[in-house]
């Protein structure tokens, strides 16, 4: 919940030139206020955009919540599902995020699925049970065509806002135990070719040992997105 319509206008006039040779895609997902400004700012640059949620329902008794059909509409093509925030402040669920999920690619959109375990869960040692289970139960049901629009973002919750980050190693490690998940759900060939990404304060700072990884094959952006400068840095990342 960062940026007016005047603030996203700002950052992406200053964004664009920044990261108009990038050979990677490139998503941006601002609030929903802010969707259509985005979509038609970036119309024709290698910038996407995509909204931070999206309801399970095509219409009805939803008050505040917002359909497939009204985020396409402003131009935007992906959006982000399960983020941790809505998991611990708003009730979503691996049962929600699947919903979600399904009818974002029913129609059309790419879904940026997250999946993260808390520090409590990671003392205990559970990290990779508890990602399992989230990626088992919010990607259920899903075909290995329906997979080529999806996005899965290993955000570990003790890292999100707090400026700490999990090693490239571990990273890696958690990356590889979900890539793993998906050969068991839809065989070796569809699970090499979905993408990775890591969502724990991925920074200017960081970004080069994290993408360096063979499992990670992106970041999604929290803090470090509200600053053109480090998210070109980020995006235009050294091998």
């Amino acid at each position: 919940m960062n940026n007016t319509v005047a603030d996203t206008e700002k950052l992406l006039t200053e964004l664009a030139p920044l990261v108009a040779d990038a050979k990677h895609e490139i998503v941006v997902c601002v609030p929903f206020t802010a969707l259509a400004t985005a979509a038609k700012m970036t119309k024709g640059t290698n910038i996407g955009v995509g909204a931070q949620n999206v309801s399970w329902a095509d219409s009805g008794a939803f008050t505040g919540e917002i359909s497939a059909d009204m985020i396409l509409e402003t131009g935007a093509k992906y959006v982000i599902i399960g983020h941790s925030e809505r998991r611990q402040m708003f009730g979503e669920t691996d049962a929600t995020v699947a919903k979600r999920t399904k009818q974002a690619i029913a129609k059309g959109l790419t879904a940026i699925v997250c999946v993260g375990e808390t520090l409590d869960e990671r003392e205990k040692g559970i990290t990779n049970e508890i990602v399992a289970r989230q990626v088992k139960e919010g990607l259920c049901g899903l075909t290995p065509k329906e997979l080529e629009k999806i996005v899965i973002a290993y955000e570990p919750v003790w890292a999100i806002g707090t400026g700490k980050t999990a090693s490239a190693k571990d990273a890696q490690d958690t990356v590889l135990r979900i890539r793993l998940v998906l050969v068991e759900m839809f065989g070796k060939n569809d699970a090499l070719k979905l993408r990775i990404q890591y969502g724990g304060s991925m920074n200017p700072a960081n970004v080069d040992d994290l993408m360096a990884q063979p499992d990670i094959d992106g970041g999604l952006i929290g803090g470090a997105s509200l600053k053109a400068a480090d998210f070109a840095r980020i995006v235009n990342f050294k091998k």
